[in-house]
């Protein structure tokens, strides 16, 4: 259990509150044909990069928990160590060690997994491929093996195709050698085909209750069997390419069926697994298959009984899902708790789309708050439409909630995510994540002036990146591929700006340190007068 804080000597902190500016999607990048942050008209960063303190994070990585420098950041990791101050082993990471181990599959969920479908099908639903954000084939291909091994008689694998943390149009690049790896697996006694699928923007992988019937359409390729039927997923992926022409993403649901039938519908007696590792996109499909009669948000026609499980629990607090196969990080010492139990008022602003991570992810994959007196959280609900079609998004509602709070004297802590930078960046659109970004710059020139009005002061960053490279990179030229769009993040560093026009001359920004975003936490409490944790990585600041 964090303790208090304990007061600075020298330096008693700004006189108005600290703000935590999340400009999510937005990293550091040399100016190019492809860099929408560079390419955008932001005066105000511009001015904020030149003039004030600045310093580059990394934010991607080992430096937020992930396996290898080759694994990008994504939000939910960044905003764990924005908000804990410290690195914990995440998600792939997790998994990884839990299948080389054995453990995951000396669990109790895994056995029970296997007992239950004896006479059934053990089914995998996951986002397929190595994208490592939400989930990696390899972990499915792991648990595929040693299901056989196990005595498993017949496996259906329902395939959510990514094109947005890998390469926007690569889907065969993962399913046709799949479909040998299976193949090689098959036979007289273990039966295992691929049975539904479609894109993860169409299917099954909505978050935070934006679009159910997204969740709606997995549900009835995946468990019910009905969708326009295909041969094989390369017969379903090919002909939605050349039909629609549209991105893996957002290739529509599709169904595996033989002599017309769908060889992979969800019964009961059967067991489920969904295999991703991060949990804002599985938390509404576990409530499908978890939920009562009560269960309101789509009618779901029949609800096999099953056994079902996630790879995680995708929520500590509500327990979401009941099984789960490897154990979630657990993250104490987070930055909310420590001001809390200091008596520090804070207050938390997105909209839907980024609303849990400067709630949920920033106080350490906890759902609900520390302190109900202490803590306020504001949602401003996301539009349902496709992001380039309105990239400026609900920046300027953001905004307007943002400065009255700081306004109200109330707060001495606020924090808000702006999601332009990161949701319009994934849609692939260079002008449109171009003007997401204007649209941003256009808040933090209202949201700067009230700092100063209350003499507060600001710290501008962002969890990863992602606007800053939108046409994918040849890793041998180091230049873009012409008109390839990459959806997915980037390995850049992000920004940390300190914007002070107050006490900027009682502190200097450190030297020579390789900083990421965990070392964000101990600098905003030395902001507002107080000790670092030691359990903290250390301040970009040193005081005077």
């Amino acid at each position: 259990m964090a303790s208090k804080l304990e007061k600075l000597e020298k330096f008693g902190g700004t006189t108005g509150p600290v703000v935590t500016i999340v400009m999510d999607g937005v990293g550091l990048a040399a100016p190019g044909e492809g860099n929408a942050v560079s390419l955008a008209h932001t005066p105000t960063l511009d001015m904020l990069m030149s003039k004030y303190p600045m310093t580059k994070l990394k934010a991607h990585g080992t430096a937020v928990g992930l396996p290898s420098d080759d694994d990008m950041g994504n939000s939910e990791v960044g905003h764990n160590a924005l908000g804990a101050g410290q690195v914990f082993a995440q998600g792939a990471k997790l998994v990884s060690n839990s299948i080389e181990s054995g453990k995951m599959f000396e669990s109790e969920t895994w056995k029970n997994l296997l007992g239950w479908c004896k006479a059934g099908t053990l089914h995998f639903i996951g986002l397929f491929s190595d994208g490592n954000v939400h989930s990696h084939i390899d972990h499915l291909k792991a648990m595929i093996v040693r299901a056989k091994k196990d005595g498993v008689k017949k496996v259906r694998i329902h395939i959510l195709l990514d094109g947005r943390d890998v390469g926007e149009t690569s889907a065969l690049d993962y399913v046709l050698p799949f479909e040998e790896f299976i193949g090689g697996l098959r036979d007289g006694d273990f039966d295992i085909k691929i049975a539904s699928g479609g894109g993860r923007m169409q299917i099954t992988m909505d978050r935070y209750e934006a679009n159910w019937k997204m969740v709606e359409n997995g549900w009835k390729v995946h468990v019910l069997g009905e969708g326009r039927q295909f041969g094989s997923a390369a017969e379903a992926i090919e002909t939605y390419r050349k039909e629609l022409k549209v991105i893996d993403q957002d290739l529509p649901a599709f169904v595996i069926a033989e002599n017309g039938q769908p060889v992979g519908k969800i019964c009961d007696g059967d067991s489920v697994v969904f295999y991703n590792f991060r949990g804002d996109r599985a938390i509404e499909i576990s409530k499908a298959f978890e939920g009562g009669e009560d269960f309101s948000k789509f009618d779901r026609v029949r609800v096999p009984k099953v056994y079902y499980a996630g790879m995680l629990e995708y929520d500590g607090d509500l327990h979401i899902p009941t099984h789960y196969l490897v154990n979630p990080p657990e993250i104490s010492g987070t930055m909310s708790e420590y001001l809390v139990n200091t008596g520090v008022k804070q207050y938390a602003i997105s909209e839907t789309q980024k609303y849990g991570h400067v709630t949920y992810f920033w106080n350490g994959n906890r759902s609900g708050k520390f302190s109900e007196t202490l803590e306020t959280y504001v949602e401003i609900p996301s539009d349902v439409v496709p992001f380039e079609q309105r990239p400026w998004m609900k920046c300027a509602e953001i905004t307007d909630k943002l400065i009255e709070a700081i306004r109200s004297g109330e707060y001495r802590y606020i924090r808000c995510n702006f999601p332009n930078g990161d949701m319009v960046g994934h849609t692939g659109s260079l002008e449109a994540t171009r003007i997401a970004m204007e649209a941003l710059d256009l808040q933090l020139a209202r949201i700067l002036p009230v700092i100063d009005e209350v003499k507060g002061a600001a710290i501008i960053t962002a969890d990863h990146g992602n606007a800053d490279e939108m046409y994918e990179i040849d890793k041998k030229t180091g230049k873009v591929k012409a008109g390839k769009a990459k959806t997915s993040h980037t390995l850049n560093p992000v920004p940390m700006i300190i914007y002070d026009n107050v006490n900027a001359d009682r502190y200097a920004m450190k030297s020579g340190l390789n900083a990421g975003l965990s070392n964000v936490a101990a600098t905003t409490v030395n902001l507002l007068g107080y000790k670092a944790p030691d359990i903290w990585d250390e301040s970009v600041i040193e005081i005077k």
